[in-house]
């Protein structure tokens, strides 16, 4: 097997680049494989690859519908029968998808974990044999790592179902610590290589700057904006504080997109859309937005406020300088901002009471949910603090548990629950064991550890900013020559 000659014969490609080699030849090899690739480096054609060449179906687990869309879109440009099936396409769609699925049409499909729901998707994917099961964003998995995903951790029991087919996981951003809970949760212990692909992104300059307030943020952002330079990201923690920047633009002049969760599914879209469209564009964000796009000309990163870790922070500035060009990444740093973040952490995991008391009122009043969503209960729960979130966390927790129906479902066009007489979003209680086996004290001081590491990194005078990252995630430190820091210490 020559992998150069068939990737040159099957793809616009004449070599590898940075691992991919290596991570396919044990994929084709049948080895499980953990593989830690940088934003940017090619995951893609790591399950591209064998999915060409397979007589069978590769099947990818991936955490986001736009992030589906745009890889199903590219598997096809390059000649791989592929489909995405998920909760945003239509009924008809979804039937004709299934049955190709079903009559072994498909050589790779990507799916949301929560679709291993949906009885007629399992009936129909176990009509194929699968030869590799992707897990992409792997670090979902771990209750450690960040974005976890409730059906990520069911991910071990799936691949049961489905024959238990060898294993390709990526992600760019696991610690050692997280790589190893990938591992176990997948039950892969001893029987999964970790390929580490590197994650140097020398084409980064990273600047942290002190600031007073947002007034001043505002003024210095204004200054170091170049949108007739690339595409441009603005990260915020809080939707009140991009809002406010947004209004700040606007009396400047200054043309703009906003991408936030309040907004409507459409205007959403039509964000995306535009941002990915456009040469030259200015968004306005919160942290979201992104996972999955590929826009080669991104020149700068912005975070108006600290983000919740450093894997959360690398991931969004490497969204910048896809293209190997050079990139800016700016975080503004206030000391206000690491008060509003630890708030942030504290409602991510409410206490025992509250969460019992949640699941009480919907169990008492579920069409609540449907009619005015979160704000209902938020406001007989949490005094009407627009910005105190306990009651999505509480959800969330719920939803990991088995407790309540996955919100996807309750809320997907798929489902028509609001014309159902017996509309219900209960499972069942939550017993004293799932209080145990997650225990959100515990969860709740690893996360402030994890802002306070971020924090600490950004205060840090001793060492460059990229150079400090590898080592967090265990690769060498590197000096990467470009960073404040570096230009301070050069001589």
């Amino acid at each position: 097997m020559n992998l150069l000659t068939d990737l040159k014969r099957l793809f616009p490609y004449s070599q590898f680049v940075h691992s991919q080699e290596k991570i396919i030849q044990d994929v084709q090899n049948g080895k499980s494989v953990l593989a830690i690739m940088p934003t940017g480096a090619g995951k893609s054609l790591c399950y591209q690859y064998p999915a060409k060449l397979s007589k069978n179906l590769v099947v990818v687990i991936s955490p986001l519908i736009a992030l589906m869309q745009d890889q199903e879109k590219k598997a096809l440009d390059l000649g791989i029968r592929a489909a995405a099936i998920h909760s945003g396409i239509g009924p008809s769609e979804r039937n004709a998808k299934y049955q190709k699925l079903k009559n072994k049409d498909y050589q790779l499909l990507f799916v949301t974990p929560e679709r291993f729901r949906k009885k007629e998707f399992r009936e129909s994917l176990n009509e194929n044999k699968v030869d590799l099961l992707v897990i992409d964003e792997a670090h979902c998995i771990s209750l450690w790592g960040h974005d976890f995903r409730p059906d990520y951790s069911k991910i071990h029991q799936f691949r049961k179902e489905i024959g238990s087919p060898n294993v390709l996981a990526l992600t760019a951003t696991a610690t050692p610590a997280t790589q190893e809970d990938i591992i176990k949760q997948l039950g892969l212990v001893d029987q999964c290589e970790v390929i580490y692909g590197g994650m140097e992104r020398a084409e980064l300059a990273i600047t942290v700057e002190d600031v007073f307030g947002n007034d001043e943020k505002n003024e210095k952002l204004l200054k170091l904006l170049d949108v007739k330079n690339g595409s441009q990201i603005v990260y915020f923690l809080l939707i009140e504080s991009l809002a406010k920047f947004s209004q700040f633009l606007r009396s400047k002049k200054v043309d703009h997109l906003v991408y936030h969760g309040d907004l409507g599914k459409d205007q959403r879209a039509s964000s995306l859309s535009r941002f990915i469209k456009n040469e030259n564009v200015l968004m306005l964000a919160t942290p979201a937005f992104g996972l999955g796009i590929d826009k080669p000309n991104i020149r700068q990163i912005f975070n108006y406020e600290i983000p919740g870790s450093i894997e959360s922070y690398f991931q969004e500035i490497g969204r910048a300088g896809r293209d190997g060009q050079e990139a800016k990444a700016h975080l503004f740093l206030s000391d206000d901002d690491l008060s509003i973040s630890m708030e942030f952490i504290k409602w991510a995991y409410p206490e025992k009471e509250f969460i019992l008391k949640f699941f009480q009122m919907l169990e008492e009043n579920p069409l609540g949910l449907l009619q005015e969503g979160f704000g209902f209960y938020r406001e007989k729960l949490s005094f009407k603090n627009k910005r105190d979130y306990r009651v999505e966390s509480a959800y969330n927790i719920l939803e990991r548990w088995g407790c309540v129906m996955p919100l996807s479902e309750v809320l997907s066009d798929e489902n028509n629950f609001a014309a159902q007489k017996d509309f219900r979003v209960i499972i069942r209680k939550p017993a004293d064991d799932d209080f145990r086996n997650e225990n959100q004290k515990v969860l709740f001081q690893h996360q402030n550890k994890k802002l306070l590491q971020i924090y600490s990194w950004a205060k840090d005078e001793s060492k460059c900013r990229l150079g400090a990252i590898y080592e967090y995630f265990g690769a060498d430190y590197l000096v990467c020559g470009k960073c404040d820091w570096c230009h301070e210490n050069q001589h």
